[in-house]
């Protein structure tokens, strides 16, 4: 199973203790949405090639 981690800002500490959990034996990919210009065409291209997608604050 694939897990795309999208966030909205940069993850603190428990986002990340969280995101290990969740993730834990699966296959993951991230994308940044608090980056300067994110690249929406990337996000749906990585959301299609993801069976879960998590968004994070």
């Amino acid at each position: 199973m694939k897990i795309l981690n999208v966030y909205q800002s940069e993850p603190d500490e428990t986002v990340q203790k969280l995101v290990q959990i969740v993730t834990r034996d699966r296959e993951q990919d991230s994308f940044d949405l608090h980056a300067e210009n994110p690249d929406y065409d990337t996000l749906v291209d990585k959301i299609f090639a993801a069976d879960q997608t998590i968004c994070w604050w």
